[in-house]
């Protein structure tokens, strides 16, 4: 008998729009390119829990026949191309015809759609492939089309489906975009029937300003390089405003949005020593090309492509961001009448206050857990066995030496003998213990600490605020509002007061004491997106994602010199928390370095052995 079929139409849409529609943000990004192509100067998209019950896209394009609005939802009809040799000059942004049927394939999708010189429209209405109807209707010139309960057909599809605002995230980051590569096109926006932007057709750089907030009025620096090969045009961000987290680079090919690793480095490459390392430069630029240098037709998405001259455009690009920065005067100059090997002898050294530590000092206010053990088990391992000096009182382990002294000596339990502690560069401390030398990564020491203070509060939902004298306003993009509106809670049990204050604003009242010096306008969106970025990289609960995201961000502050007694609290916290070895996301904090590693380190190849 004969074993190889066809598949039926319905079942190969259905793996078609495996590839094409892969979430709501897919479906956004499809009609939204067919509106551009259409010729539309005004588009408008509505979303619906987060385009699982409604994603509607509406433009004033040319709009179809009655012939077309059917035609469409069939499987590779399209009027981008005809015969092969279209290929490689393709300058729309569809192309494939495989986009509608696949959306029709696992939606229920409504289309009405109206040519200019026509009376009527069309409505047509289809299922999951299946044809309902088809009939005339008054409606304006251009198309309307609503896709309905995304997946209702394929369960376990919809199952997978992230939470409304990571969904809502992927979304707006389509949106985005579509909006960047067209400045010239009027958009629109909105949630569960809220608005979120409201763009009207401008220049790139305005389009930037609306998109993410009137900060980047004075971050732009213009990019712009013209060859006979390639042309490229944009913007790059000044090194200041580098970011640790990825999400604001956009590279764009005939204004269609790209994903180029090799292109990445290259305006990466540019930056190298503006930025610090783990930072990445915003940057919006579009390259223009002739379509037959060019290959889109790798991957469905056509976020993919391939280019005849890679190094080329490598170096055109590289040199193009340089001379932006070089232009604005970004780069770091070199001062020649100073010496550099006494550069850092000359600064003032920072004296600690007087009184120790301050009130909100993380440190001292960090409570043991009784879940936990002491760190006095911590401290017997890494000093067992070291040598004696012939001082009977080092027979005791280093921490309860110092907890003893404490006691005997302050009725406050503030430890005054001082850990034999180097601190080097501000960055990191190395200690002498029984086998060599332990180095300690000050910032992950920090980050650990912190972390578990936390995790401590959001389960207690009790901790310090320090009220602002003068409340501040907060106006927050749309995406980074409803990520905001979902975590407010968690927040609030960490110490930030805040009250709602109009479409995407809120009136700061109070600050957590660890961020009370912080600006809420720049620490609370820094927040949001290190949340963010946590909720796409890792399966986290709400309370473990937020206690991380803040210890991350909280850390950094404590890169400073340190007095001994700030020295001696940190190692000893440290090795009271769960886990002293390693940060919460996994990076190691301490090394030990054995003498005979440090002997061979020294050596160097000389002969001299320690």
């Amino acid at each position: 008998m004969d074993i190889i079929h066809l598949l039926s139409d319905n079942i190969a849409n259905q793996i078609a729009a495996g590839e094409v529609v892969q979430r709501p943000a897919s479906v956004v990004k499809e009609l939204l390119e067919n509106s551009i192509d259409a010729g539309a100067k005004n588009i408008q998209l509505i979303i619906k829990e987060a385009g699982k019950t409604l994603i509607q896209v509406i433009d004033d394009g040319i709009g179809m026949s009655l012939t077309d609005a059917r035609m469409c939802f069939e499987r590779h009809a399209t009027s981008k191309i005809s015969r092969s040799e279209d290929l490689f000059n393709i300058r729309t942004m569809g192309f494939r015809g495989e986009a509608m049927a696949s959306i029709a394939a696992v939606a229920q999708v409504e289309l009405k759609t109206r040519k200019e010189n026509e009376e009527l429209g069309t409505w047509v209405k289809i299922e999951g492939s299946d044809f309902k109807s088809q009939e005339p209707v008054s409606v304006a010139k251009g198309s309307n089309i609503q896709v309905k309960n995304l997946f209702f057909n394929v369960p376990a599809r919809r199952n997978f489906l992230k939470s409304n605002p990571v969904e809502m995230k992927h979304i707006l980051d389509e949106f985005q975009r579509v909006a960047l590569a067209h400045p010239e096109i009027s958009f629109e926006a909105f949630h569960n029937e809220i608005e979120l932007y409201t763009l009207h057709a401008n220049k790139l750089s305005r389009r930037i300003i609306d998109l993410f907030g009137k900060s980047y009025r004075e971050q732009l620096a213009d990019c712009n390089e013209s060859t006979p090969y390639v042309n490229i045009s944009g913007y790059v961000g000044k090194p200041e405003s580098a970011k640790k987290t990825r999400g604001e680079q956009f590279f764009f090919v005939n204004n269609r949005f790209i994903k180029s690793s090799y292109l990445n480095h290259a305006v990466s490459s540019a930056f190298e020593s503006t930025i610090p390392a783990g930072s990445h430069p915003f940057y919006v630029l579009n390259l223009e090309i002739e379509p037959k240098h060019i290959d889109i037709n790798i991957h469905p998405t056509k976020t993919e492509i391939k280019f005849d001259d890679e190094k080329s455009v490598y170096a055109i690009l590289r040199s193009a961001v340089r001379q932006a920065i070089g232009v604005y005067n970004l780069s770091p100059t070199i001062d020649f009448e100073s010496d550099i090997n006494f550069a850092n002898l000359s600064s003032k050294r920072i004296e600690p206050q007087s009184g120790g530590f301050r009130q909100h000092d993380p440190i001292q206010n960090f409570e043991k857990n009784p879940s936990t053990k002491s760190n006095l088990e911590h401290w017997q391992d890494l000093y067992k066995d070291l040598p004696q000096r012939n001082n009977p009182a080092l027979e005791q382990p280093r921490a309860i030496q110092m907890q003893s002294a404490a006691n005997d000596l302050n009725p406050n339990n503030e430890i005054t003998e001082e850990v034999e502690a180097l601190q080097i560069h501000n960055r990191y401390l190395a200690v002498q213990v029984k086998s060599g030398m332990m180095l300690i990564d000050q910032k992950g020491a920090y980050e650990r600490i912190l972390y578990e203070q936390f995790l401590k509060q959001l389960g207690n939902k009790t901790s310090a605020s320090q009220q602002l004298l003068f409340q501040k306003t907060l106006q927050l993009s749309p995406e980074n509002a409803i990520q905001f509106v979902v975590i407010e809670d968690l927040m609030k049990s960490l110490g930030f007061g805040f009250d709602a204050f109009g479409k995407n604003t809120w009136l700061i009242t109070g600050m957590p004491v660890e961020l009370s010096e912080e600006d809420p306008e720049v620490v609370i969106p820094e927040l949001i997106d290190q949340y963010r970025q946590n909720d796409l990289d890792l399966k986290l609960n709400k309370t473990e994602n937020m206690a991380r995201a803040m210890s991350k961000k909280s850390a950094h502050r404590w890169l400073k010199p340190l007095t001994k007694v700030e020295i001696n609290n940190l190692i000893n916290k440290l090795f009271e928390s769960s886990m002293p070895g390693h940060t919460p996301d996994g990076r190691p904090i301490t090394k030990i370095v054995s003498l005979i590693a440090l002997g061979e380190l020294i050596a160097g190849g000389s002969g001299f052995k320690s």
